[in-house]
């Protein structure tokens, strides 16, 4: 079976695994470490709190320094409310492309990497596999991950981050901070606006100051830092509130992230909007006990940046081929994460961001072939 031809068994494998961050990833991990097993490879696994999910780290070829990570995340966006026209959950191929959830984000680049460690594990320098848990809400499993790593594998060369970059070499991207807002009212008949607190109405004008200030974030961009878009963003993605439409509402939440460029500081930003809930929450208390406010922070990302990063690019760019400048991306990854634990971080993989969370998610075939070429020079290099 050809490098190509053992990736795409393995792609199949991978999406038929629902690891939609809600759910358990353990099934595919436990995969994973069987395939590491038949290679000679121990894996290590790094668990989260409730033991449901799990990082794993495992290093093919020798303990040694100057090796590569190759790091990718399990976990993938819910299907719920899109409109697929297959199981998202089976491969598909059709006109040159696969279709399916996670193809592209990014089980298309753990499948290249995976297929590849017969080779890795004969070379002279390790290559270091890394694959996390709920990296798409907020990159919270990484950092234990990461943690453990820095403690234990001899120091790399670099670490690679595959999310889906058409193979181009991408040395900054932006950092994401994710909070729920909670807001407690008090239940009455909507006639009686006087007699209780529609929790709704208060999510509402906080929301309202939210795209205020998404507003003011756009103002102030600089066009010139590289980012599509440049400015900080400030969006709300999920909003729930009220139980029926006579009833001034006794409960309301959003969820919103903040992503910011380097440079930008999440915590000022949001520091008059977390006084306002703070002095919203002493108000709604002072009418009623049971009603309030509540902020709470999910998670925090840093940014990537190109900083110490030439001898990273050099590197990848003799395994891509390209001569093209690195880039920089809008969306938050771990990369952030590795580079601050010390690890000089790109980010490379095969597949485009502009397919990843959409209905009918694709990766081209010749995406994997490059990814193959990557995979089979990475070898090489390593060998």
């Amino acid at each position: 079976m050809t490098d190509l031809a053992t990736a795409r068994h393995i792609l199949d494998t991978l999406i038929g695994f629902d690891t939609t961050s809600r759910n358990s990833n353990l099934v595919l991990i436990a995969w994973v470490e069987e395939y590491l097993a038949q290679h000679g490879v121990a894996a290590q696994r790094v668990p989260n709190e409730d033991g449901r999910k799990a990082n794993l780290f495992a290093t093919c070829g020798p303990f040694v320094e100057g090796g590569v990570i190759l790091s990718g995340h399990t976990d993938v966006v819910p299907i719920d409310g899109q409109d697929w026209s297959s199981d998202p959950w089976v491969v598909r191929e059709e006109g040159g492309r696969l279709f399916g959830r996670g193809v592209a984000d990014m089980k298309g680049f753990i499948a290249l990497a995976l297929a590849f460690v017969p080779r890795f594990v004969a070379g002279k320098l390790p290559v270091h596999l890394a694959l996390s848990y709920d990296e798409e809400v907020g990159c919270q499993g990484a950092p234990s991950m990461i943690a453990r790593m820095a403690e234990t594998i001899p120091q790399p060369r670099l670490a690679i981050v595959g999310e889906p970059s058409l193979m181009g070499i991408i040395t900054g991207h932006k950092g994401i901070a994710v909070h729920e807002v909670t807001v407690r009212g008090h239940a009455a008949h909507s006639s009686l606006v006087d007699h209780g607190i529609s929790a709704n109405a208060v999510a509402v004008e906080l929301m309202h100051d939210l795209l205020a200030l998404a507003e003011e974030l756009r103002a102030r961009a600089d066009p010139a830092n590289g980012f599509d878009p440049p400015q900080a963003t400030l969006t709300v993605g999920v909003m729930e509130g009220g139980t029926a439409s006579n009833i001034l509402a006794g409960h309301a939440h959003f969820q919103f992230d903040l992503r910011c460029p380097p440079g930008e500081d999440a915590d000022a930003i949001l520091a008059p909007f977390k006084q306002k809930c703070a002095a919203l929450d002493a108000e709604l208390k002072g009418m009623f006990a049971d009603a309030g406010v509540r902020i709470e922070q999910h998670a925090s990302t840093p940014p990537m940046t190109p900083q110490g990063s030439d001898d990273a690019v050099a590197f990848v760019r003799a395994l891509t081929g390209e001569n093209t400048p690195p880039g920089q991306v809008a969306f938050a990854a771990e990369g952030g994460q590795f580079q601050a634990a010390g690890f000089p971080t790109v980010i490379c993989g095969p597949g485009s961001i502009e397919q990843a969370h959409q209905p009918d998610e694709w990766i081209a075939l010749d995406q994997l072939e490059k990814g193959t070429a990557f995979m089979a020079r990475l070898a090489e290099r390593l060998g």
